[in-house]
């Protein structure tokens, strides 16, 4: 069966993480996590750890990364790394830049970190404020191996996310983490 990566960035938020990770289920998804609210909530940074999802970086503060020198970036992607490695006891193997802002200093940093960036294939726009319904109809257009952007803090996302599961399903389609 062909795998399809879900991904959601942003988190964790107490208002919405608990309620993704019981409509996920038993499938599995990778989190982008963001320092400054993994810091403000290392129990649910703990929880999507423990419900066996790939937990990634996702910066500090959120920043369009091309836009900073080399040691500022250096320290948006150090700082999370080792937060959440102390959190989860695992250093992440994945990095997605916030807005998907890379370029070759992005990549340089990443590789100085042993990251993976990765990007996507289908974005849902739920950060725009797309409906559950767009979000399916969005979702719906993923192919075999590719990468579903979602993000946290989203009701319309969460309220998504079983029907999502059910159209996979019904294609033949698993879903899963990015594999690094």
């Amino acid at each position: 069966m062909d795998t399809v990566a879900l991904t959601f960035d942003d988190g964790p938020y107490p208002g919405t993480t608990s309620a993704l990770l019981a409509a996920l289920g038993e499938a599995k998804a990778t989190f982008f996590l963001w320092g400054e609210h993994a810091e403000a909530h290392p129990s649910l940074v703990r929880g999507i750890a423990a419900a066996g999802h790939v937990i990634g970086n996702h910066s500090w503060t959120h920043p369009r990364l091309t836009a900073l020198d080399a040691d500022a970036r250096d320290q948006e992607v150090r700082r999370t790394q080792d937060l959440l490695a102390r959190l989860t006891g695992t250093r992440p193997a994945l990095f997605r830049p916030p807005y998907g802002d890379t370029d070759a200093a992005v990549a340089d940093t990443l590789t100085g970190h042993g990251l993976t960036e990765v990007l996507w294939t289908v974005d849902t726009r739920d950060w725009d404020g797309a409906t559950a319904d767009e979000i399916v109809t969005a979702a719906s257009a993923v192919s075999p191996g590719g990468v579903v952007l979602m993000h946290e803090g989203r009701p319309a996302t969460v309220e998504a996310v079983p029907r999502i599961l059910a159209g996979l399903a019904a294609r033949g389609l698993r879903p899963g983490p990015v594999r690094g």
